[in-house]
């Protein structure tokens, strides 16, 4: 079986720091390779894969100024114009894909990993009988469309190793934008009395000069910028736990499974897929407010964690994610016939 693994470009595959979707699409990418799969990821030319590469944007477009939709276009239709050639296209772009798939023969598999507003759904309602979707958590599904199965995102195991959490601090890992919560656990982190590093990409540049950098200092609340896998690992592995206080529905959160990865429990707000990704009072706490985060601040050390760790490689780790793709992919072209 041939298939086509369709990434972003806007961050190389995998990613030097930021890029969840990028990163999803490598993870999956390379346990599949592992597996036997004769793979051919389409990403940009800088990705690092033992896949088969193809790519007409040699760097990411989030590194330096140009027309995204010209590099878009021309990276989606490159796949599409070889479409004949797979047996499965698997799509990680969103939406515009989609306006490929009646016009080819090749099954088309998308992870959704997000609905960035209300209006890409037409795009996806026009497509729901021939492309085939598929949710990376239940909490993120809309009501409006059929989806093939659910199947969480998976993390690369191998990149996380079981933590002390020895460090005197608590973390927060994530965009700096309103809905992911760093104020919030900047608070979390005053009330319990607590020093916080927080570490993640600026993408509200007014929130962050208005709302963190006024705490910013150098012993109890530290910025760390935007960090990348092996600075995460030792970050995540040492926190006494991560704060994810998020005031939207996320659709997954890597961050969270990353941290149980490290054994590193996590305190949430509980929107969007947290009730999925975390056990309560097993793996974390799930809490409704500022309030009940610093409670459970106190009770963190009562959580296992070696029960996180094993807890995010049942559920999280490469081969769990490729596993279960691969049985779609059977699926769907016994189906097809292709």
């Amino acid at each position: 079986m041939k298939i086509a693994v369709l990434a972003p470009i806007t961050w190389r595959t995998p990613p030097v720091s930021y890029g969840p979707w990028e990163q999803v699409a490598s993870v999956l990418t390379e346990a599949l390779v592992k597996k036997g799969m004769n793979v051919t990821l389409f990403a940009t030319g800088d990705a690092v894969t033992q896949a088969n590469l193809q790519s007409v944007c040699q760097r990411p477009l989030g590194e330096y100024p140009a027309d995204a939709k010209v590099w878009e276009c021309l990276h989606i239709s490159n796949l599409m114009e070889q479409a004949s050639d797979f047996d499965i296209i698997h799509n990680h772009f969103d939406f515009l894909p989609l306006t490929y798939s009646k016009l080819i023969r090749c099954p088309v598999i998308t992870t959704i990993h997000g609905f960035s507003s209300e209006e890409i759904i037409p795009v996806y309602k026009k497509y729901n009988g021939n492309s085939l979707y598929v949710s990376v958590s239940h909490s993120n599904r809309h009501p409006d469309l059929q989806y093939l199965d659910t199947v969480y995102n998976g993390i690369n195991e191998e990149q996380f190793q079981l933590g002390s959490g020895a460090g005197d601090y608590l973390l927060y890992f994530g965009r700096m934008h309103p809905e992911k919560g760093a104020y919030e656990a900047i608070q979390i982190a005053l009330q319990s009395n607590k020093r916080l590093i927080l570490c993640g990409l600026i993408q509200d540049e007014i929130y962050f000069k208005e709302r963190i950098v006024p705490w910013l200092n150098d012993t109890t609340i530290m910025y760390k910028g935007n960090v990348g896998p092996e600075q995460r690992n030792e970050l995540l592995g040492n926190a006494q736990a991560l704060l994810h206080p998020i005031s939207f529905e996320e659709p997954f959160g890597l961050s969270v499974a990353e941290a149980m990865m490290c054994g590193t429990p996590v305190i949430a707000f509980n929107r969007g897929s947290m009730n999925e990704l975390i056990r309560n009072r097993e793996t974390g706490f799930l809490v409704q407010n500022i309030a009940e985060a610093v409670v459970a601040t106190g009770k963190i050390k009562k959580i296992s964690r070696q029960a996180c760790r094993e807890h995010a490689l049942a559920k999280f780790c490469s081969h769990v994610m490729a596993t279960h793709y691969m049985e779609l992919y059977e699926k769907v072209t016994r189906k097809t016939g292709l």
